[in-house]
């Protein structure tokens, strides 16, 4: 296996010592985790030659594949694997076991080998707080924060903030429904008297007006070019600081809308190199550089 996209046909057994893993999306074009991943195994073989066998590809892969394609995988000799849109909550029924903290999100974004099917876990949470921290000196505790989206990407960043006992968040969506459902599960866990949501045509005044609120964008609006942005900054305090998951491309609307403003911004390249840094950890035991991964993706 290497760097190359593949897809589910594609999919061969690895060769005898060999150990893939990937990344699986669709669209999955745009996914930089290789670069990521293989720049931080090629230093962990250099001080360990077992790792000389590890390589790291992607998937493009259908959401209706997804049944498919887990067992075939498994089968062939990968041993972790990356999920991203459109997989995180749809691979919950086809887990064999999932991390506590993985259910409370309600999404998986990382598979791990286990002897009995696919282990579930969730580094999303872990490398947005960590992204957030170096991107733009924000700490989630006492925060306040206005998270588009209500897929897997937002249940997860939800429920992180919420562990690190941020002071509110707000929650908007354009389908209500699902929205609803996410505030539901949330609550259960944390209470209900830290959320509030919205849809995202309708937003109340009280959110426009917060100081340093925090703005996270967990849509795939700004994936295209032609993408509409998720929402519109002219009507928030130019105290806010806005992230945006989306790292490529580098500079969405919303982010041009954001550096207009003069508000302080940053993309997710720093939320998916330490997630990635933390799901490495996980498949490998052993301790990931995080500026080998920042090297590769900058290469």
């Amino acid at each position: 296996m290497h760097d190359n996209q593949l897809t589910l046909d594609q999919i061969k057994p690895l060769a005898d010592g060999r150990v893939g893993l990937a990344v699986l999306g669709f669209p999955i074009n745009h996914s930089l985790s290789p670069h990521l991943h293989n720049a931080a195994l090629a230093q962990l073989a250099f001080h360990d030659e077992k790792f000389k066998n590890w390589k790291y590809g992607k998937v493009e892969l259908a959401a209706s594949d997804l049944g498919k394609a887990l067992p075939k995988l498994w089968d062939c000799g990968y041993k972790g694997l990356n999920l991203t849109i459109p997989h995180k909550v749809e691979v919950l029924p086809l887990l064999s076991s999932i991390d506590p903290a993985a259910e409370i999100m309600g999404a998986v974004n990382t598979l791990v080998w286990k002897e009995d099917g696919w282990h579930g876990c969730n580094t999303d949470g872990y490398g947005l707080e960590a992204g957030l921290r170096e991107s733009l000196s924000v700490e989630l505790e006492n925060a306040q924060v206005l998270i588009l989206g209500a897929g897997g990407a937002a249940r997860a960043a939800a429920a992180q903030c919420l562990k690190s006992r941020c002071k509110k968040i707000w929650l908007a969506n354009r389908s209500i429904g699902r929205l609803t459902e996410v505030v539901h599960v949330l609550s259960k866990t944390f209470g209900s008297k830290r959320i509030q949501s919205f849809a995202l045509d309708s937003l109340p005044n009280e959110v426009g007006n917060i100081k340093g609120l925090v703005i996270i964008n967990a849509t795939s609006l700004g994936l295209k070019r032609e993408d509409l942005c998720p929402i519109e900054l002219d009507g928030f305090d130019p105290s806010c600081k806005i992230y945006d998951m989306i790292y490529n491309p580098a500079v969405t609307k919303l982010l041009e809308q954001a550096k207009y403003g003069k508000m302080s911004h940053a993309n997710g390249l720093s939320m998916l190199v330490h997630q990635a840094a933390r799901a490495l950890e996980l498949w490998t035991q052993e301790s990931v550089s995080v500026s080998a991964m920042y090297s590769g993706v900058r290469a």
